[in-house]
């Protein structure tokens, strides 16, 4: 009976989402205030961003976990992409980039309305946010956004959470969770805007949020049966290290098409990004080295995405050297939090969502109210501005998903059976398995 309510509330929902909305705010230029070089810029860099998520994010993934389970680490990836992409264009979009209130913004653009290019009057829809491209640029960038955020949390919950479960969840948290957060930070009549915090491209929006949601999900989920008492292998490290490159090319449309504009502001970005990423690889190494005397492929790869993360936030307010540094820090402190941390936390957070991308937003968030430099950007620091984004982000992210993990419970079982779970989640939930 509580699943046929949930459900009946969940068609009744659709169904008012689905009524027509009038336009509210929309904003309409002339095909000659358009610039053309940034809108190129910004849907180049939104390919790049989608390209972190396909395959990038599906690949690092796919390669760490066990043969057995590889198609549907591979699926789950793919699956949120398309779950994410349908609630942004109903509702999601609407909801995080409208002025509305300081909580979330309103319903003037649902289903993308508004979204609008007139050939004869020569006009298109612009948004508020970006005056100078067009709106459905601005849209489908922030879009790539809302997907690699979903995508990240898969890492946490592989190998043992049904696919079905998976794809209603991941509903569920992209519009309850990743889009207030994004207003809040991003929108500059959310609350922490308004308060100062500095989030260049997602540190506290994408991966304190992600890293949230994975350790949430993992302690919901609980362990994999063997887990502690099992080796358990990687399918194919080499996978990992390709994703993990595809990553590093995909976030310099990641940070540096979070300008904007094909400017200097974007170029530096992109400089930043690069040394911060080789810097995280070198302190993953550093720590690898000085605990266990040897340097992994995983390793260089895991601390070069720990760098990615960390200058996130940081990309467009600090100068290069600040970015190296940045990142060297967070490529030794994830390495402390993908295993001691871990360890001492006792959740399996399977492919360390929480080490990597948790830790490495809160120290790149931090350290942007540390490192930012008004030359660049006009902004200045403000710590406890950072801290309070990063606190307030990590426990409504942590706790918000605990809620709609037993909600998605409640609906159809999270966890897979055991017998489902020793075979593979390949066959039991897909009826396909990876060739020999």
């Amino acid at each position: 009976m509580k699943m046929h309510n949930t459900l009946g509330w969940m068609v009744l929902a659709a169904a008012l989402m689905a009524l027509p909305v009038g336009v509210q705010a929309q904003h309409m230029v002339g095909f000659d205030e358009i610039r053309g070089a940034d809108t190129a810029w910004v849907l180049v860099s939104a390919a790049l961003v989608l390209l972190m998520t396909l395959p990038g994010v599906a690949l690092f993934y796919a390669g760490m976990v066990r043969g057995k389970n590889v198609l549907n680490t591979l699926a789950a990836v793919l699956g949120a992409a398309c779950v994410v992409s349908v609630v942004w264009f109903a509702v999601g979009y609407s909801l995080a980039f409208t002025p509305g209130n300081r909580w979330l913004g309103g319903l003037e653009r649902i289903w993308f309305a508004g979204l609008d290019y007139q050939l004869a009057a020569q006009q298109l829809s612009v948004s508020h946010m970006a005056a100078h491209i067009p709106e459905a640029a601005y849209a489908l960038f922030q879009l790539t956004f809302a997907i690699i955020t979903a995508a990240l949390i898969v890492g946490a919950v592989v190998e043992r959470m049904r696919f079905g479960a998976l794809m209603l969840f991941m509903a569920l948290w992209s519009l309850c969770v990743y889009v207030p957060v994004a207003h809040w930070v991003w929108e500059p009549g959310g609350w922490l805007a308004r308060m100062g915090a500095l989030d260049f491209a997602g540190g506290a929006v994408v991966h304190v949020n992600a890293g949230a949601a994975g350790l949430a999900c993992a302690c919901y989920l609980g362990k994999r049966t063997g887990y502690g008492r099992e080796a358990f292998q990687p399918y194919n490290l080499g996978w990992t290290m390709l994703g993990a490159c595809l990553l590093w090319v995909g976030w310099f449309g990641f940070n540096g098409g979070s300008a904007l504009s094909a400017d200097g502001r974007a170029a530096l970005a992109m400089v930043v990004t690069h040394l911060a990423a080789a810097g995280g690889a070198i302190g993953w190494a550093a720590g690898e080295w000085m605990f266990r005397r040897r340097v992994s492929l995983l390793g260089l790869c895991s601390g070069l995405v720990a760098g990615l993360v960390a200058v996130t936030p940081a990309a467009g307010f600090v100068d290069m050297g600040s970015g190296l540094l940045i990142g060297a820090m967070a490529g030794l402190v994830c390495y402390w939090g993908a295993t001691g941390f871990k360890r001492w936390l006792g959740a399996d957070d399977s492919l360390d969502v929480f080490g990597v991308h948790g830790l490495g937003g809160m120290v790149g968030s931090i350290l942007t109210g540390v490192f930012v430099s008004s030359t660049i950007s006009g902004a200045s620091g403000n710590l406890l501005a950072q801290t309070v984004a990063v606190v307030a982000v990590a426990v409504y992210s942590f706790v918000a998903t605990c809620v709609l993990m037993w909600l998605t419970d409640r609906v159809t079982p999270v966890r897979v059976e055991l017998h489902d779970e020793q075979q593979g989640l390949d066959i039991t939930q897909h009826r396909e398995h990876v060739g020999q």
